[in-house]
Formats: C-alpha cells, sequence, structure tokens
C-alpha cells in the first residue's frame, strides 16, 4: 500500500496532475488527494484548477462538472463506472411540463445530475449552498431537481417561495429509517443525532444538526459533545476520527455504504495516473448549456450576482 502511494504522489508531478476526492471514497484514496471535501468544495476547487490533468475520485457527474468547467484540460477518473443512481432521476420531458405550467419558475438542479439535466436547466446548487441559492432567486417558484429530500427540506426553509419536488432521491441516505435512528438513540442515549439532508424528513425530525458533509464534519469539530449518530455515507468517519479526539462515532444503520464511491481504489488510481485512462468527455453542446448553470451556482453563492 505504501508503495503504491509513492507511486501515485510520484506521477502527480510527472503528470502535473492534481487529485480531488471526495470524503465518500475509501480513506486511502483520501488521503493521496490534494483537495478533500464535499461536492461544493469539490466543484470550486475544479473550476480554480491549474494543474493539466484533474483526476476526481468520486462518482461520475463529478467528472462531468469538472469537464465542463475545464473544457481544455484532461479530466480522469479511476472508474468510470462509479456512477450516482440519483443523478439519472430527472427527466427532460418533465422539465418541460413544470415550465409550461409556472411562467415565473426556476428549475433548480442538485449537483447530483447529469451534464444532459444540467444543460436544461437554470441553476445548480449543492446540500451546502442549495438555501443560499435558492433564496437569491428572483423567481417564486421552484423545481427542485432530482432530490426529492433536500427539495423538501429547503422548501420549509424558504416558505415564502413554492416548491415543486421531483421524486428522486439516494438510496443510501434514503435508506436509513427513523427505526435504525431511535434504536441507536436506545444505545446511546447522549449522541447527538447528525444528519445530511438526503435523508428522509422522518429522519431529520429526529435530529440534531442538519446539514452537508462538510457542515457534518464541523459540527462535530467544534461540538462539545462527544458521541455522534451520523445520519450519511460512512466514508465520512475517517475525516472525522483525523480531525476529532476523544469522541465516538456511531453509524445509524449498515445501509449507509456507497458502492460506487468504494469503486475509486488505490490500484485504480494509480493505473489511471500510469495511463492516463478513463477521461471523462462532455458533448460540446451539453457542455456550453451546463456550465451556465454550474458559473451561475458559484456566482449566487458566493453573492456575486447583481
Amino acid at each position: 500500500m505504501k508503495d503504491i502511494k509513492k507511486k501515485i504522489i510520484s506521477l502527480k508531478k510527472e503528470k502535473n496532475a492534481v487529485i480531488l476526492a471526495h470524503y465518500y471514497v475509501p480513506k486511502e484514496a483520501q488521503e493521496v488527494a490534494d483537495y478533500l471535501g464535499d461536492s461544493y468544495y469539490l466543484s470550486k476547487i475544479a473550476a480554480q484548477a491549474e494543474a493539466k490533468v484533474i483526476v476526481l475520485c468520486g462518482v461520475y457527474f463529478m467528472g462531468e462538472s469538472a469537464k465542463i468547467m475545464n473544457p481544455n484540460k484532461i479530466v480522469l477518473m479511476p472508474d468510470l463506472a462509479a456512477d450516482c443512481p440519483m443523478a439519472h432521476m430527472a427527466r427532460i420531458e418533465k422539465i418541460k411540463e413544470v415550465r409550461e405550467k409556472h411562467q415565473d419558475l426556476a428549475v433548480v438542479c442538485y449537483i447530483n445530475s447529469t451534464a444532459e439535466i444540467k444543460a436544461n436547466s437554470d441553476v445548480c446548487v449543492t446540500s451546502s449552498n442549495a438555501l443560499k441559492v435558492i433564496k437569491a432567486l428572483p423567481n417564486n417558484y421552484i423545481y427542485f431537481i432530482p432530490d426529492k429530500n433536500l427539495g423538501g427540506y429547503i422548501s420549509k426553509l424558504v416558505p415564502e417561495k413554492t416548491f415543486v419536488l421531483n421524486d428522486g432521491f439516494c438510496h443510501v441516505h434514503d435508506g436509513i429509517s427513523v427505526e435504525d435512528v431511535l434504536k441507536m438513540k436506545d444505545e446511546h442515549p447522549r449522541a447527538k443525532v447528525v444528519s445530511h439532508p438526503e435523508c428522509s424528513n422522518a429522519v431529520l425530525q429526529h435530529s440534531d444538526y442538519i446539514g452537508s458533509t462538510s457542515g457534518i464534519i464541523d459540527y462535530i469539530e467544534n461540538s462539545n459533545d462527544t458521541e455522534f449518530i451520523v445520519c450519511t455515507e460512512i466514508g465520512v468517519f475517517h475525516e472525522l476520527e483525523r480531525k476529532t479526539t476523544g469522541k465516538s462515532f456511531y453509524a445509524a444503520s449498515s445501509c449507509q455504504v456507497c458502492p460506487d464511491m468504494k469503486k475509486n481504489t488505490l490500484e485504480k488510481l494509480l493505473q489511471t495516473l500510469e495511463n492516463l485512462s478513463n477521461e471523462v468527455n462532455v458533448e460540446t453542446e451539453i457542455a456550453c448549456k451546463s456550465v451556465s448553470a454550474l458559473k451561475r451556482m458559484h456566482q449566487l453563492a458566493e453573492g456575486e450576482e447583481k
């Protein structure tokens, strides 16, 4: 394992490459990454990347987004088959249908979506910035795609706008049941429940903190509490253990593993760097249309759009 890591570090310099990794990938991949973060952070880093080659350890929509923001760079992934089922749970036909019903509508696309869906949206959001971006939009009607849980959660925080929700979901977060959480609460009565807003409303109602992956990490790191029931993908435990001491973390259920994120192994990462293989490409027309939704997200999230 150490030899593989050394080879990867050496190849990064040789190939003028930068490695971006999501908190949900295997810890070994996290350890060799130049930048580690959630979807919003990685999208910002990808947009600012100076390296010739970007290696994205995550799932395919992240690689697509990196390519869209960097059309002249080489974007690679350790495994092109690492996909996000939720990214495919929105339909262009439905977007057109909802647009016809509501004139004052913004199609708000969670970044966990395909490039084609982004190309048919007005703005992208992540769980970190969805509230800020949606509040900044002038539109009164919001069609939130593809995740019903995140959309439903944000809708309660922005009651002045009318939300139309899609029926998509993350199988990892939506698979955590309220029964799972209550059982863990019985076993660890002093533990705080921290949840990603992709979880169901029933789970969120029993949560002490609701936030993005990076938000969960920050909350636990700065909390005076020492026990936490964590309702998100267990890959985040590595960063929690690295950033804290004397604190205990419990998964709410046994389903909190994203098999696609776990495809980003060190061995595949090494092969990708050696051969510059598994390149991500996005059709020019789709890339040109979808880049505006991504750029607008960054502008609104940073308060730059007037």
